[in-house]
């Protein structure tokens, strides 16, 4: 009789099964151990369950940019998304593992027989009950199993990646969306200078007119000015009040919540950016999370062709079994069988010949994406390095031009109101110095997001880049 070592083997199938996991609770649900595989973002960390632990509150407001960051990992679904996706996949990884083990069946059944019986049978009244337990393994089948194996882990892995790569692009979201605040705040401010300075010149225009000095078309020009100038400092407040609720969305709070950054001091103008393209772009090949998601996913494309192949190929199975049939009134019928199946595919209309052929088509499809994916991190590798390189350039500049041009206004100003110069001159320098704040501003917010755009191109905008960013004062 074989059914009670098939009753242990079954006990030994689910402790082995169990003590493979370190925790009790955890085992039953992860025998495997597939939670180990799993990268979580770095911002977040997974609780005992799996599930992402709820981010901590960003700090009282002013929020400095590391809080911004936080907030806006945290807050948004995009990251819980692609963590479940990924604890999906590792649940397939489990399940290819499973494949190497045997499967254990067990079947009871219980019936009664009623027999009224007729002129020649007795009646009968019986019951009887069937046990059976069956044990199956696949110990062959020219590779399927690996196959299936090497798919479900470079699925997992593009994952894992793509977990990654969703990540740094909410990070860099967040990053911009603070320097947008930032220099909104700043063109807010150099609009109210513009206006100050256009009230001065129309007031200086205006007295000069009463004492007879100056002609009617001066005090107009300056009007005109001053009007112009008043109507961008309200153009620049609904922009700040966009870039302020732009900010508090991907933070995840609503949008009319008051928003305060903290205020950031200066340090010299940054040395001039030089590195290596092409160091840089090998770099980037390595780091990039998109393109080793893209690279994973043909890898596991070309495992499922070999899927597909061995699906039509023999197998070799062990099978093991035990019954017992109890009949009231009859003696026990038991039956074990012990025998290894030898299952050869001969015909199946074709199927396997066209699972084959998608398979190829498909592998040759990720291939092809992975490639263009090669292509075009090579391309945001050197569009960023040379928008880096110019933003650099730039922002020396624009230190350069705002402050002639603040000199430039002073004097110009300052020989109206001592009658030796013109309102134009002095509309002119305003009109000078307001393009070079706002190019300041621009340059400002240039180099801000052109870096951190450089380092999210090469696949490295991690926190430590956040807090070098936060140590580092504006420019």
């Amino acid at each position: 009789m074989l059914i009670r070592p098939l009753i242990n083997a079954a006990i030994c199938v689910t402790f082995c099964a169990n003590f493979v996991s370190p925790a009790g609770a955890a085992g039953l649900n992860d025998p495997f151990s597939t939670a180990d595989l799993l990268k979580p973002p770095t911002a977040l960390a997974p609780s005992e369950d799996g599930e992402l632990q709820p981010c901590s509150a960003p700090g009282a407001a002013p929020f400095f940019l590391t809080d911004v960051v936080n907030r806006a990992l945290c807050g948004n679904p995009q990251t819980r998304e692609v963590w479940a996706n990924a604890r999906a996949q590792a649940t397939n990884v489990g399940r290819a593992k499973a494949a190497y083990l045997p499967s254990l069946d067990a079947s009871l059944s219980a019936s009664r027989n009623k027999n009224r019986g007729g002129t020649l049978l007795a009646p009968v009244d019986r019951n009887q009950r069937n046990y059976d337990l069956s044990l199956s393994w696949l110990l062959y089948d020219f590779g399927g199993r690996e196959a299936s194996m090497t798919n479900a882990m470079e699925l997992l892995t593009a994952a894992n990646a793509t977990q990654d790569a969703t990540v740094q692009a909410l990070f860099l979201n967040a990053v911009k969306a603070y320097y947008q605040l930032q220099a909104s705040e700043a063109a807010g401010a150099a609009a109210a200078e513009a206006e100050k300075a256009a009230l001065e010149s129309l007031n200086a225009a205006d007295a000069r007119y009463k004492v007879g000095v100056a002609t009617p078309a001066d005090k107009l020009q300056a009007q005109t000015a001053h009007s112009q100038a008043l109507l961008n400092r309200i153009s620049a407040d609904g922009n700040l009040q966009t870039a302020r609720g732009t900010l508090a969305n991907v933070m995840g709070l609503n949008a009319a919540s008051d928003v305060q950054l903290a205020a950031t001091g200066d340090m010299p103008a940054p040395a001039e950016f030089d590195a290596n393209i092409r160091q840089l772009i090998d770099e980037a090949m390595r780091r990039r999370p998109d393109l080793l998601a893209a690279e994973a996913r043909a890898r596991a494309a070309q495992a499922a062709v070999n899927v597909a192949r061995a699906s039509g190929r023999p197998s070799v199975s062990l099978g093991l079994s035990g019954g017992d049939v109890r009949s009231g009134g009859l003696p026990d019928a038991k039956s074990t069988a012990l025998g290894l199946t030898l299952n050869i595919p001969l015909f199946s209309g074709f199927d396997t010949t066209y699972k084959i052929r998608a398979a190829e088509a498909q592998a040759q499809a990720n291939t092809a994406q992975s490639e263009a994916i090669r292509l075009q991190v090579g391309l945001d590798v050197w569009n960023n390095y040379q928008a880096l390189s110019t933003a650099t350039q730039t922002i020396r500049s624009s230190a350069d031009l705002l402050a002639s041009a603040e000199q430039s206004q002073r004097m110009a100003l300052g020989r109206y109101k001592a009658g030796m110069g013109s309102i134009l001159d002095v509309l002119n320098a305003q009109s000078a110095l307001a393009s070079a704040r706002q190019q300041r501003v621009q340059a400002l917010y240039n180099w801000n997001v052109t870096r951190v755009s450089l380092a999210k191109a090469m696949g490295s905008l991690d926190r430590g880049l956040i807090e070098s960013l936060s140590d580092a004062k504006t420019p």
